[in-house]
């Protein structure tokens, strides 16, 4: 049986399960996509290619409820989460099909000396590796996948092994919009396979969403190779309440950027640092709405919190969250475990020398921290080894900028979650990663900016 199956987190049901990609099979794709590369790529124009990224979002448009249901299979996200996913990955690729010509337009450079012109074009690399997670199985492949594309690399995708099903379909709608063989390809393969794919000279950058842990052992292969590298790591994101005229709308943002994909996203608010005078009040009203949050079936359209993605991150979830009461922090709610269950918990007390204060909770668990002021809060958010985003709450123009400015983070929003958009830069600093994907900069990742000076 292939490593790369379906099983269902909250049936225990398996369904998909493929073949795995043999040795010879990686090495005709990759000649396949090296292949793509020097024809298709380098004999189409930008815009061509961006007509058939375009075909891209239309197709995931059209097969939306398709999509969708795939991946409430695979990984239990709600339908209503699932089917937002689709249409935010949709809206990307159309975003670089729209502005890929003005992206990678030549640039002049003003000369000193005024002799003759100068300018920067943009050119592809050649085959790019992506390795992409389980969380948002659509989404991560748009960020690497729409850029890229447009901009004439040509791509392998190794995917998580749970979501081998999302990965075909992936692979089948850039077929059906008309690319060409070569241009992407999906590959079953294993961590072996990926480090001979990285060391081939053909491959030219990787791109990899995930833990810390996969981050470094690819980045160290790729350092050996001498190959760029794209990392968008883990994160346990601040929550800065200064002030607010809404405490309850501000505790359901709160919550909302707590829970959203069952709370297993590397960006979402994990650790919650509340001034002082708002502490006992929020705190109250938070633990009251994470705990009353009742997970349900996700294939219904009112569930908001599913199972997490299988048994194996529930038990990994509970034991982290065992830790950090064992070291003497205090936990509200059960967070208990069933299976790929698992209830919701805010921790409290949770001092600098508990494992709590500076690890990643991937699931409902969420911590609060008093404030004694706006310096104590910064001290707290940076007080981390992450740095992807932040959120901060206050109705303080001045001060949200002012706190902005100090975190150490890649991204600050800044009175509201959820607020990612095809157009924003995403990525982060220190253990997070380094690199960006959406916006014009994630286009800018993998691309030759070449001199060109001319003497008339």
């Amino acid at each position: 049986m292939s490593d790369y199956i379906v099983t269902n987190p909250a049936t225990g049901e398996t369904g998909f399960n493929p073949a795995p990609t043999t040795d010879a099979e990686v090495s005709a794709s990759l000649a396949s996509a090296d292949s793509a590369y020097r024809t298709w790529s380098r004999s189409t124009s930008v815009a061509e290619r961006a007509a058939l990224m375009q075909r891209v979002a239309e197709l995931h448009t059209e097969r939306r409820e398709l999509l969708a249901d795939i991946i409430v299979r695979e990984m239990g996200k709600p339908v209503e989460q699932a089917l937002g996913e689709v249409d935010f990955s949709a809206a990307i690729y159309s975003y670089y099909a729209e502005n890929g010509e003005k992206f990678l337009a030549d640039e002049p450079i003003e000369l000193l000396d005024g002799e003759g012109s100068a300018f920067i074009r943009r050119s592809s690399l050649g085959v790019l590796l992506g390795i992409m997670p389980w969380n948002f199985p659509y989404y991560q492949v748009a960020r690497f996948a729409g850029p890229n594309l447009v901009l004439g690399n040509t791509i392998l995708l190794k995917h998580a092994s749970q979501c081998p099903e999302s990965a075909a379909a992936i692979e089948t709608i850039f077929r059906d919009a008309g690319f060409p063989d070569g241009a992407y390809r999906n590959l079953f393969i294993t961590s072996e396979q990926v480090a001979d794919l990285i060391a081939d000279p053909r491959v030219v950058g990787v791109s990899l969403t995930g833990s810390e842990r996969a981050g470094a052992a690819v980045a160290e292969v790729a350092g050996r190779n001498l190959k760029k590298v794209v990392l968008e790591l883990g994160g346990s994101d601040p929550f800065i309440l200064l002030s607010t005229d809404d405490m309850d709308a501000t505790v359901a943002a709160a919550v909302a950027g707590r829970l959203d994909n069952s709370g297993q996203s590397c960006n979402a608010a994990k650790r919650f640092i509340v001034a002082d005078a708002l502490y006992e009040e929020f705190l109250a009203k938070f633990t009251d709405a994470m705990v009353g949050t009742v997970a349900g079936d996700p294939t219904q359209s009112a569930t908001e919190l599913g199972p997490l993605s299988s048994a194996i991150a529930a038990e990994r979830l509970s034991e982290q969250l065992s830790r950090a009461v064992a070291s003497g922090a205090k936990a509200a709610g059960s967070g208990a475990q069933d299976g790929a269950w698992f209830s919701p918990a805010v921790l409290t007390e949770v001092t600098p020398d508990n494992p709590a204060h500076s690890e990643e909770f991937f699931g409902p668990v969420a911590i609060v921290y008093r404030a004694a002021d706006e310096a104590h809060a910064l001290e707290l958010a940076n007080d981390t080894p992450f740095g992807l985003g932040s959120y901060v709450f206050t109705t303080d123009p001045e001060q949200a900028l002012r706190v902005a400015d100090q975190i150490e983070a890649g991204m600050v929003f800044v009175n509201g979650v959820g607020l990612d958009s095809p157009e924003l830069p995403f990525g982060g600093i220190k253990r997070s990663g380094f690199g960006r994907e959406l916006g014009r900069y994630g286009i800018e990742e993998f691309v030759n900016r070449k001199m060109i000076r001319v003497l008339r």
